[in-house]
Parts: structure tokens; C-alpha cells; sequence
């Protein structure tokens, strides 16, 4: 997946692989070249990253390299076990969710999965979840309850399936539950917004003590297509609904929405990894930590507070 922003970038940088190459290959010291097109190619990158539209940052929530899920769970989480199913219909790919230790806590850790590829994608539905994922969700988050676990959640998908199948098996009622469920339980709740956080389906397992968000991610009551279809009856006028809507990070900030903007390497969390899994590791221990602190009671009133207080835009 290649971003229009980012075209100049990767054919410069194919140049200095190719100088690089030729460089190894016919020993020629082509080394000052390499350093002056490097010094361009930061420049440029700052210069592109450093002044993104708000449909640019949706096109890096959405990129296909962008680290999922269980690409967190495997480098932040050990001892992980997936559980499946929702007790009442079946099992769904596209929310997985087990119990895991974080730092060596015990704790439950679900979220949206997406597919690297096409074949996975449609195993995945695209990380858009059918009831059945959310009341997996909802299942095991009683079960973390039970056992007194503190609960990590990562938020990755354009939102709900909405498909006939879905609305017969009542997907806004899973919904619902979850929201409600998650109003109640009596530990720690934790989200970080990965991708896409695409209305219900990125809240129905998003109600959190602590809502984080990477800087390229995006969060939003709908998608800039499916805005641009209802507004103007066209997609096509997708960059213009992106610009309306207020889903980048700092925008969510602003308005109270998240708690906290994780900073990604230049260039997307797909540039660097390894140092995406830091940021949001060190992040989700010290909110963690914060939390272990509050008595039951305190930590319920101050999540009920937290999201009474998001319709308060008196000061905006």
C-alpha cells in the first residue's frame, strides 16, 4: 500500500538502495552520494509527516503494514491464550480476545483483528466484528471481572458489520450490553485506539478507565466515506468528510474524547514497530499503574464521571 503523500519519499529512497547496491556490489565509494540523498530524504520526510491532512492520517490508520492486534499481544503480552466463542452462536475472527500476563500481571486482552492480506482479510471480515465478536468480548470481560483482572483492549476497525445477518442476530443489542457492561466492571479498563476506531464497532469495546490513541489513528462516529454518502451522496468526497469530522488524535484530545496521544515514529507506527510496541508498553504501564492505585468504588465514579463529562462543550 503506498500513500500519495509518500510517493517522492519512497522513490528517493529507492534511489539511495539502488546507489547502496551499486555501492556493494562494484565497490565504488558512492558514500557522500548515499549521505546527501539520506539528509533529503529526512528532510522530506519531516517536511511530508510533519504537515498531514486529516484523510492523510486516515490513509496511515488504514495501511495494510500498520501493526495489529495480535502483532501487540505478541510483543507487549506473555503467556497468552486465546479463548473463542460467544456461547450463543459461534465463534468471530475478527475480535480476538485471552488471557495473557502484561509486565507478569495476570489480565484479559482482546481487540479488532484485521488481515495482512486479502485471504486473511476475508477470514477477518476487515476487523468488522458480527455480534458474536462483541459478545465474546462481553463474555470474556466478565470473566476478567470475576478474577479480579485488570482488562487491555485495542481498538481497530471501519466499524460494525452491517449486514442483514448481523442485524438479525441483533447487533446493536450486543452493542449495547457491551457499553453497559463496560460501565460497571470493577477493574481497570484500558484501550488504545491502534487503526481505525469506527463508531459502535470500535465502542463496543472501547469504554475505558483510560483511552488512548496513536498519533496516525483515527476515531470517529463514521467513516469518512460513509459520512460523505449521507451528507452529499457521494463518496468520492471522502477527503472533505475527514476534514469535518474531527477524527485525528490531537482533535480527540482536545475535545476530551481520549486521555492521551501516543507519538508514533516519523513516517506511521509501520516505519518502526519496535518502537510503536515501546511507546504504547510504557504508556499502558504508567495509566496501568494509576489505576491499580483506586478502590473500586472511586474507579467506577470516575469512569461514569469521565463520560458524563464528554457532552459538557461549553469551554470549546
Amino acid at each position: 500500500m503506498i500513500l500519495e503523500v509518500e510517493k517522492p519519499l519512497l522513490e528517493l529512497e529507492r534511489k539511495i538502495r539502488e546507489l547502496q547496491e551499486v555501492d556493494r556490489a562494484a565497490g565504488v565509494d558512492l558514500s557522500a552520494e548515499i549521505r546527501l540523498l539520506e539528509r533529503k530524504a529526512q528532510e522530506l520526510k519531516e517536511n511530508i509527516f510533519g504537515n498531514l491532512s486529516a484523510w492523510d492520517r486516515v490513509q496511515l490508520a488504514r495501511h495494510v503494514e500498520r501493526p495489529a492486534t495480535l502483532d501487540y499481544v505478541t510483543h507487549l503480552f506473555t503467556d497468552f491464550v486465546e479463548l473463542h466463542g460467544d456461547r450463543f452462536h459461534g465463534d468471530d475472527p475478527a475480535v480476538v480476545g485471552g488471557l495473557a500476563r502484561f509486565q507478569g500481571r495476570p489480565c484479559l486482552v482482546l481487540g479488532h483483528q484485521k488481515g495482512k492480506g486479502t485471504r486473511e482479510n476475508l477470514a477477518r471480515n476487515f476487523g468488522m466484528p458480527n455480534p458474536e465478536g462483541f459478545r465474546k468480548a462481553g463474555r470474556l470481560m466478565r470473566l476478567a471481572a470475576r478474577f479480579g483482572r485488570p482488562i487491555f483492549t485495542f481498538v481497530d476497525t471501519p466499524g460494525a458489520y452491517p449486514g442483514i445477518e448481523a442485524e438479525e442476530r441483533g447487533q446493536f443489542e450486543a452493542i449495547a450490553s457491551n457499553l453497559a457492561l463496560m460501565s460497571e466492571l470493577p477493574v481497570p479498563i484500558l484501550t488504545v485506539v491502534i487503526g481505525e476506531g469506527g463508531s459502535g464497532g470500535a465502542l463496543g469495546i472501547a469504554l475505558a478507565d483510560r483511552v488512548l490513541i496513536l498519533e496516525n489513528s483515527v476515531y470517529s462516529v463514521i467513516s469518512p466515506e460513509g459520512c460523505a454518502s449521507i451528507l452529499w451522496r457521494d463518496a468520492a468526497r471522502a477527503e472533505e468528510a475527514a476534514a469535518a469530522l474531527g477524527l485525528t488524535s490531537q482533535t480527540l484530545k482536545r475535545l476530551g474524547l481520549v486521555d492521551e496521544v501516543l507519538p508514533e515514529p516519523l513516517g506511521g507506527a509501520h516505519r518502526d514497530p519496535a518502537g510503536t510496541f515501546r511507546t504504547v508498553q510504557e504508556a499502558l504501564s504508567r495509566h496501568l499503574k494509576t489505576l491499580l492505585d483506586v478502590e473500586e468504588h472511586a474507579l467506577l465514579d470516575a469512569r461514569y464521571s469521565k463520560y458524563r463529562q464528554m457532552a459538557v462543550m461549553g469551554d470549546l
